[in-house]
């Protein structure tokens, strides 16, 4: 088994998958942003875990379509928060369709999530949804200590670790231990197995963080440097506010107070800073430390996990601190 064959099966799976035909402007935008592609990084991570404990993972395709569909959902209402126009390239529900049909669109698809969930067997049911429910309501509060610190200054690293913590990281934590619940793992390895997720999920927001400001914009799929148009607390923001001083310190506060600019001219201006603090050495120092956390926790599952599909894993995970979108 290897990650294409995961990835066939669950495009497969979420192309086949109905959630509903009337009213059309309540479903069809359902089916527009789960056809909007993207890495599948979620269900991925719950299928690869639990071939680690069975060959049989086929079995828990619609598990991990829900967390698919429930990412999704977060990513609808998210879109209309932050007004942003596109997603993986296209525009977002909002923008093609109204506010209105994506809140009640997103809102279906959080009952579609829990629907999926239920093809888990029946003795693991309350286990998976306890999980489920509590990492809901972390993504929820994670989003709102985000809309929080848009009218702060004084956001600490610590703060916002904790906040990318809650918003992103929790769900592939929970990705990868539902793969653990759902193939039978003992309840140190599903711990384990959240551990590693959260760690990598820290990682991955955090190369998020960078590629707004470096990616390409043909491949990141969201408008390069939008975080620093909408001054968007950030990994690379925070610790140029606590690092710069001087003219450097000027030009940056300058820059954040500005409500009339060119936006090309800041995102360069601000780049620019990032650049003279050595800042995307120090973001890409703290990803690999994350991500080698996390690849710690893996190396320490005990048996009866896999160890060749552990390493598939691994190598999975290995491709995230490499993405360019």
């Amino acid at each position: 088994m290897n990650p294409k064959e995961i990835f066939k099966a669950l495009q497969t799976e979420i192309e086949t998958t109905q959630y509903g035909k009337h009213p059309a402007e309540l479903y069809d935008p359902i089916s527009y942003i789960m056809s909007l592609g993207g890495k599948r990084l979620r269900p991925m991570l719950t299928l690869l875990s639990a071939s680690l404990y069975t060959d049989q993972w086929r079995a828990f395709l619609k598990p991990a379509i829900a967390v698919e569909v429930f990412h999704n959902f977060t990513l609808m209402h998210d879109d209309i928060m932050d007004c942003a126009p596109l997603r993986r390239g296209q525009a977002t529900v909002h923008e093609k369709w109204n506010a209105n049909v994506a809140i009640l669109s997103g809102d279906v698809m959080l009952v579609q999530a829990y629907q999926l969930m239920l093809a888990a067997s029946p003795e693991r049911l309350p286990q998976i949804l306890a999980r489920f429910n509590r990492t809901a309501a972390e993504v929820c509060e994670g989003q709102q200590l985000d809309m929080n610190f848009e009218t702060r200054w004084d956001v600490t690293e610590d703060e916002y670790i904790n906040m990318i913590r809650l918003k992103t990281s929790v769900l592939l934590g929970y990705a990868l231990e539902l793969g653990g619940i759902l193939a039978g793992a003992d309840a140190a390895s599903c711990r384990l197995l959240y551990d590693a997720g959260v760690n990598m999920g820290l990682g991955f927001q955090l190369k998020d963080d960078l590629l707004d400001v470096y990616g390409d914009p043909e491949k990141f799929g969201k408008q390069v440097g939008g975080d620093i148009i909408s001054n968007k607390k950030t990994f690379l923001l925070i610790e140029a506010l606590d690092r710069a001083s001087g003219q450097t310190k000027e030009t940056l506060t300058h820059w954040l107070n500005q409500t009339t600019f060119d936006k090309a001219e800041k995102v360069k201006a601000i780049t620019n800073i990032y650049e003279s603090l050595d800042m995307r050495a120090l973001t890409e120092a703290k990803i690999d430390a994350y991500f080698q956390t996390g690849f710690d926790a893996l190396g320490q599952l005990p048996s009866p996990a896999n160890t060749a599909q552990k390493e598939v894993l691994m190598a999975f995970a290995r491709q995230l601190i490499e993405r360019e979108n």
